[in-house]
């Protein structure tokens, strides 16, 4: 179902250079819509296809960017929020119901990776990046389990909402950030020496962070350094984000996305007429950006790719 150029988006420069990043008649394009909150996409580049996650609904959507069709990949999805694909292609995913990360296997078999640290539960699983070495690392705040909306009602074993690492080779669970309020979305940058994780602690404290954080990557590639806060967000909270070629980063937030330059300057945003919740790039040649937006997944061309 394609909806054409929405009233309200559109590309709006702040500095001179995020004009290089689109082509002048590019438009946003709605492609779907019929969320609750879209979350969690995913390219996956071997099929021509985007995953991304219904979150209240409890579903997983796929869109085939062949034919342009949108049909329900799984249902129900355990809660589904943040996806990704690992090193061989398969999806990886965080279930705020399960309360876990798991891999689906090219079978179609689902593995589970993490459920637990230290013997307890952890909270709910949001977002997740995977490593160049195969490591994969996930934040775990609690918004699966403070309501029945996202997840299920249930009690909190863990201290807090932390920042996790699973080894690729023994499959342990190591908590690499603890002092993060309400860590969400997380990117590594392009050469890996920088992690950067969202902090949207501001959904459930007034006086909560809303902003992403970069910490540095030590040289042993399983620990996190010294940390600082990259940007500010002046527009609802940061949620989801990633880094494209060049080492820009874009995140969503209440406008749209916002898209930053390599040292915290926003240079520009892609306004969509909802609160965006991710997005991901992919298309053929990775220079289209897809946007979750409530209840809507939207995309559109770039001139330089993800």
């Amino acid at each position: 179902m394609h909806y054409g150029e929405i009233e309200g988006s559109g590309f709006e420069v702040v500095e001179p250079e995020f004009a290089r990043c689109f082509v002048g008649h590019a438009r946003v394009e709605r492609l779907w819509t019929g969320c609750r909150w879209a979350e969690g996409p995913a390219w996956f580049g071997g099929g021509r296809y985007l995953l991304w996650s219904d979150l209240p609904n409890n579903r997983i959507m796929r869109y085939d960017d062949t034919d342009g069709s949108v049909s329900v990949f799984r249902e129900p999805s355990n809660y589904t929020n943040g996806n990704t694909n690992d090193r061989e292609g398969r999806l990886v995913s965080c279930e705020h119901q399960g309360r876990r990360v798991t891999r689906t296997e090219h079978d179609g078999s689902v593995t589970v990776l993490a459920d637990r640290y230290e013997g307890k539960r952890l909270n709910s699983p949001n977002d997740v990046v995977v490593k160049s070495d195969g490591s994969i690392w996930f934040t775990d705040p609690d918004y699966g389990i403070i309501a029945d909306y996202e997840g299920a009602r249930a009690p909190q074993e863990q201290d807090g909402g932390h920042v996790y690492r699973i080894d690729p080779g023994s499959g342990s669970v190591t908590r690499v950030a603890d002092d993060f309020h309400h860590p969400n979305g997380l990117a590594f940058s392009r050469d890996e020496k920088w992690l950067y994780v969202a902090d949207s602690g501001g959904t459930e404290d007034p006086d909560g962070p809303r902003h992403i954080r970069r910490l540095a990557v030590n040289a042993d590639g399983r620990t996190l350094g010294a940390s600082s806060v990259f940007a500010v967000c002046n527009a609802g909270f940061f949620d989801g984000f990633r880094i494209d070629g060049d080492g820009r980063l874009w995140t969503s937030c209440a406008e749209g996305v916002q898209c930053y330059r390599a040292d915290g300057t926003l240079i520009g945003r892609v306004r969509i007429p909802e609160f965006a919740g991710n997005l991901a790039f992919g298309g053929a040649r990775r220079n289209r950006l897809f946007i979750c937006g409530t209840t809507s997944l939207y995309a559109v061309y770039l001139k330089i790719n993800g």
